[in-house]
């Protein structure tokens, strides 16, 4: 099964999140089905603003990290947001939104797009937060392979 790149849209608010969200993509990434990437991986001397918009044209599935936070970054808001939804109109790419924390994003852009986890709970909202990232790491897993 080929490789899927993911492409993970967050505010660095909410890092630990993001963090605990690529611990449980662990298991599709070692069994090859998803190579993840994200902004922390740009080296020292890489033009930023370059790296991310070649990782975002190049992937296949654009996680959205959603927050409060997420929604207020104004470059997240000019370019990845944008950029994402234009792939997603295309069928070039398939945007998932991820409710990470509890906030007003029904009247965003990607709002139309099925979210995760289910009934697109926040992740901080459950009491057993690796329930809430499993629920999320087989819908990714659902969309990997369907």
């Amino acid at each position: 099964m080929p490789t899927h790149k993911l492409f993970l849209s967050y505010s660095h608010q909410d890092e630990e999140l993001k963090n605990k969200l690529a611990t449980h993509l662990a298991p599709l990434r070692r069994s090859g089905k998803v190579a993840v990437w994200q902004d922390r991986q740009i080296l020292p001397g890489t033009e930023w603003d370059a790296a991310i918009k070649q990782e975002l044209t190049e992937a296949d599935i654009i996680l959205l990290l959603v927050s409060a936070d997420f929604i207020a970054s104004e470059y997240i808001w000019k370019y990845e947001i944008a950029e994402a939804m234009e792939r997603h109109e295309r069928r070039e790419a398939t945007v998932v939104p991820i409710i990470v924390r509890p906030c007003e994003w029904h009247d965003m852009p990607f709002a139309k797009v099925q979210a995760l986890p289910r009934n697109a709970k926040p992740v901080t909202t459950y009491a057993n937060q690796d329930e809430a990232w499993l629920e999320v790491v087989q819908g990714i897993k659902r969309v990997v392979e369907g």
